[in-house]
């Protein structure tokens, strides 16, 4: 790891990133009932394999066929669906690093939805563990740049809805930094001792656990803890 952290370029940050996902694969795996026989390793080997695409589905047979949007290129599907479409993966952090590289990922983005023929899922999760760490996933800016008439299930308005409720629940604990946790809404302006005036994108959790994402000029949203970090509502 240090050899490979030592390098620079985007090969060795992405051998970087697939050990630190290997530790995350391990640290999740559980060896099933049936493999029970087997050392720990082993059962991960094996799972591995599988996972690898070693036993894909015949010609003609229904399955999910796993791949890449760079491997999709040219092909059409009924069903597609694309998962991770959060900030920080899709586009991912280094988009916000490289000049062109936001359109770059924009343009792949628009590859994967015109795969599907039929119906298109896009999906995000809430909370993910990602190279070894967990952290609060937020929605990629492309769902806003989406047609929002051909959009079902809005997940970002289906949030606030949560965010109300939360706030009655923990109305009454009281941030450090004299800010209650349960008056933070989606759509304050703040103001960060270091990274200027911002605004709350989405609400996690509640109580002494609620984190907040906040948009900050044009970097990638930044979560908060409300309660630590150096921020007032504006």
């Amino acid at each position: 790891l240090a050899m490979y952290q030592a390098e620079k370029g985007e090969k060795a940050q992405a051998r970087v990133e697939n050990l630190e996902e290997l530790v995350s694969a391990c640290k999740q795996f559980e060896v099933p009932e049936d493999d029970e026989n087997m050392t720990p390793l082993a059962a991960f080997l094996a799972h591995a394999s599988l996972e690898a695409g070693e036993a894909q589905a015949d010609s003609h047979q229904d399955a999910v066929q796993m791949m890449t949007i760079h491997t999709a290129k040219g092909l059409e599907f009924p069903l597609v669906i694309l998962a991770g479409v959060e900030e920080g993966m899709f586009p991912s952090q280094m988009s916000h690093e490289e000049p062109g590289r936001l359109e770059e990922e924009r343009r792949l983005c628009y590859v994967g939805i015109t795969r599907a023929q039929d119906q298109l899922f896009l999906t995000h999760a809430s909370e993910r563990r990602l190279w070894g760490n967990y952290s609060h996933a937020v929605p990629s800016q492309f769902f806003k740049e989406l047609p929002q008439d051909f959009l079902e299930g809005n997940t970002i308005r289906k949030t606030r809805k949560v965010h109300r409720k939360t706030a009655k629940i923990g109305a009454k604990k009281v941030a450090s930094n004299g800010v209650a946790s349960s008056s933070w809404q989606v759509g304050d302006r703040v103001l960060h001792e270091n990274f200027g005036e911002g605004k709350v994108l989405l609400i996690f959790g509640e109580g002494r656990k609620q984190t907040i994402a906040v948009k900050f000029g044009t970097g990638s949203p930044k979560i908060l803890d409300p309660n630590l970090a150096p921020i007032e509502k504006l």
